[in-house]
């Protein structure tokens, strides 16, 4: 079990929750429910969470159960958008050249701390500025 500080991107969850996801559902599952049982817990913020209750809603999850999950995720490192993350996410999509939604979310991994960001979007491997991003879904 690794103490490595670990944010997770949104479709990470999204896939943990859609059932009709097959493999990357039971797969995305798994890693999520070990994400509970380490000595840190994960890292997520306001956006990642926000995103999730709608593409969840649109796919006619209840929305009364997507409510009880988000408020379960709450349990973790919550990062909150602010002015310093909205510059930061600023500097970074011109930094790296990636668009400004994944510049916030590399700019909340950055602010939470984590070594690593899990996400099927970004490209495995690329390190930005001291965040690896991690496909937990294609290890």
């Amino acid at each position: 079990m690794s103490d490595k500080q670990v944010f997770v991107d949104t479709n990470i969850l999204i896939y943990a929750h859609d059932r009709d996801a097959g493999d990357k559902y039971r797969t995305a599952r798994a890693v999520v429910e070990s994400l509970w049982h380490r000595p840190i817990l994960p890292s997520v913020s306001i956006q990642v969470l926000q995103e999730f209750y709608v593409n969840l809603i649109r796919k006619n999850v209840k929305a009364s159960d997507v409510r009880d999950t988000v408020v379960n995720y709450l349990e973790w490192d919550v990062i909150h958008n602010d002015r310093k993350l909205l510059l930061e996410g600023m500097r970074l999509q011109d930094k790296l050249s990636i668009s400004f939604w994944d510049a916030l979310i590399v700019a909340s991994a950055k602010t939470a701390k984590a070594k690593e960001l899990w996400s099927e979007d970004l490209n495995p491997g690329q390190n930005y500025e001291g965040v690896v991003v991690v496909n937990p879904l294609n290890p």
